[in-house]
């Protein structure tokens, strides 16, 4: 995992996985060194990685008040559990149905738990975070926010989309990328995480779309891009696209088998 800082107090924990045929897709999670510090998500729930001991560099998880978990998907959560004993004043910002989710494998301790829904806002001491739904997400239990000190926005998965390279995923910034470049990758995401788009009412959904236009974030922090900063404008006009984009179909069993045979000593990948 890469550390970095962005804006004045808020620094990436940023990992990424590699998908084939896509792309390298960055996994962020975020600390927001406030008054009461506030760590978003928790990162990937893989074996080798050890979020607690990067955390660890940027902050000493017993001065963590609050834990933002932006949707309760194993891309988020890998490292809550261990945070929740190092950080024991730490409280889970979550919804009722993020907690019921987390339930289905191992339930959150409820007196460490604090709803909170989109439309309010969590006092964390020297700012107000405010709760909203991104336009795109993968979850009913999706809740970004933004931070009317530093105007950062915090979108989960909504703007996401697959680099090149593990090393732009994970140290990069999103104008690395050309504009069509970051346009179309976008867009892919959108098809991948939220298949729902394609089928929506064009004129409700882009009701959803615009209050990120309002909000007028400097910087857009998503858990799958690297940070966007002062490209709020061009991104909203792209998600704006999403239902009119192509939807996405993944590889069928065939394609699975040729990429098996591909990976056998002396097999040598066919196009199709």
């Amino acid at each position: 995992m890469d550390t970095h800082k962005v804006g004045s107090d808020t620094t990436v924990l940023a990992d990424s996985l590699e998908i084939p045929g896509i792309g390298h897709i960055p996994v962020n999670a975020y600390v927001l060194t406030a008054k009461e510090p506030v760590v978003v998500d928790t990162g990937l729930s893989l074996s080798d990685r050890d979020f607690l001991a990067t955390l660890s560099t940027v902050v000493d998880p017993s001065d963590i008040r609050w834990i933002w978990l932006t949707h309760p998907d194993r891309d988020h959560t890998g490292g809550i559990f261990d945070l929740l004993v190092a950080a024991p004043e730490a409280r889970v910002v979550t919804t009722f149905l993020g907690a019921g989710i987390m339930t289905t494998e191992r339930a959150l301790p409820m007196d460490r738990v604090y709803f909170l829904n989109p439309g309010q806002s969590l006092d964390v001491g020297d700012r107000s975070l405010h709760a909203f739904r991104p336009p795109l997400y993968d979850s009913p239990a999706t809740v970004g926010f933004y931070d009317d000190r530093t105007r950062i926005c915090f979108t989960s998965d909504c703007f996401g989309g697959p680099m090149p390279s593990a090393e732009l995923a994970e140290s990069g910034h999103a104008s690395d990328l050309k504009p069509e470049e970051l346009r179309v990758a976008q867009l892919l995401w959108a098809s991948v995480d939220s298949p729902w788009v394609h089928l929506v009412d064009r004129e409700k959904y882009h009701a959803t779309v615009e209050p990120l236009r309002e909000m007028a974030p400097e910087i857009v922090l998503s858990t799958h891009l690297p940070p966007a900063v002062r490209l709020t404008d061009t991104m909203i006009d792209t998600v704006r696209t999403a239902p009119d984009a192509d939807p996405f179909v993944g590889p069928d069993q065939a394609a699975l088998e040729a990429m098996l045979k591909a990976f056998e000593p002396g097999g040598i990948p066919t196009a199709t």
